[in-house]
């Protein structure tokens, strides 16, 4: 038995706020502001992959007018370029033995139902999670030499990097040598993202210079730090959590820095597969991530039929079941870069989180996402 969209749309939003398990209170990435719609990303094309077109930054071109030359001004140059994404479509189906309720007083398919909003939010979190992930090893193998197999140049070292320039990629290593000093040299001066030996806000300075190394004067008014428990237990030891909070949506957020940075608390330290690299210092073995707000393009993709029942009376020797299956699609684009893996398949998390799924398109200044790699 096939459901329409619009039955389904009816069902999601009945059973969006029901849900039996405690760990749905945690945030998810694609409930915030991280991700933004984008008119340009077009899901209805035939083919796994499409394109968008974007304008690139102005080359402009300003004269000084005279009244003794009459050689012509020169024009200021516009151009364009296209940029690949990719789709994903994921099912979630389950099991209804029909006489277990005789049993249990459990109606399986009411649990199945209210679950199905949770697990579906948790699948876009992951796949948004793999995202940022990929993002950042592909900007670490553009800086990279023993990735590349070419000269790297490392990542952002200095207030005056040109992430633009070939083979420099757009991430900060703390503990390297540049903006915060020289390399560390041993476990024992390994430098976390967050320095608990300065005084108040001087604690949180690296955090600061990299974010002001990376985007320079274009920095937003405020950012996400996408963070694992670890370092937000280091704030917060080191008291520089706000008291105030901030509300967006239905979420509420923990900020540092009088709202700068809204937290977000994620395994995003799964940065553990980290390639071998000569551009990330030994102790440099944790990654946490500061993301401008709508860096990542979402859009959801019309199923056609998005949510089916079937029952099979005869099964369970005639006490009959019933199976549920949900289909939903969406895509996830990181802005400023071009999709290159797979064009004739569905993106998996696995294809999403690599490095040579990614290639940076647009200037650096108009990327949104900085993974900044710490001990």
């Amino acid at each position: 038995m096939a459901i329409t969209n619009t039955d389904f749309q009816n069902i999601a939003l009945a059973i969006s706020a029901y849900s039996d398990e405690a760990y749905t209170t945690a945030k998810k990435l694609n409930g915030t502001g991280i991700v933004a719609a984008d008119q340009r990303i077009d899901a209805s094309g035939e083919s796994f992959v499409g394109q968008f077109r974007w304008y690139k930054p102005l080359n402009s071109t300003v004269n000084v007018a005279s009244l003794a030359s009459a050689t012509d001004g020169t024009y200021t140059s516009m151009s364009t370029d296209v940029a690949n994404f990719v789709k994903t479509v994921r099912t979630f189906g389950a099991e209804q033995v029909n006489m277990q309720e005789v049993v249990s007083k459990q109606d399986g398919l009411a649990k199945i139902a209210r679950d199905f909003a949770e697990v579906r939010a948790q699948d876009e979190h992951d796949a948004l999670l793999s995202v940022i992930k990929g993002v950042a090893l592909s900007e670490l193998a553009l800086g990279n030499a023993s990735d590349t197999g070419t000269a790297g140049n490392g990542g952002i070292i200095s207030f005056d990097t040109d992430a633009d320039a070939a083979a420099t990629g757009f991430f900060v290593d703390v503990n390297a040598a540049g903006l915060h000093g020289a390399a560390s040299t041993g476990a024992s001066d390994a430098r976390k993202l967050f320095d608990s030996s300065a005084m108040g806000a001087a604690r949180g300075e690296r955090l600061f210079r990299s974010v002001g190394a990376a985007f320079k004067d274009h920095e937003p008014d405020f950012m996400y730090l996408v963070t694992s428990p670890e370092v937000m237990a280091e704030m917060r030891a080191a008291n520089l959590v706000d008291e105030t909070k901030i509300t967006e949506g239905n979420l509420e957020f923990s900020t540092v820095f009088g709202g700068k940075f809204r937290l977000v608390m994620t395994r995003a330290n799964q940065m553990v597969t980290m390639p071998n690299t000569g551009d990330l210092v030994a102790e440099s073995t944790k990654c946490s991530f500061v993301i401008k707000p709508g860096s990542v393009a979402a859009t959801a993709i019309n199923m056609p039929t998005p949510v089916e029942v079937d029952r099979a009376a005869a099964s369970y020797l005639g006490g009959g079941s019933t199976n549920v299956w949900y289909r939903w699609g969406y895509i996830n684009h990181p802005m400023g870069y071009d999709w290159a893996g797979s064009s004739s398949a569905f993106a998996t998390n696995a294809t999403m989180g690599a490095g040579a799924s990614y290639t940076r398109k647009m200037d650096s200044l108009n990327l949104g996402i900085l993974p900044i790699f710490h001990a």
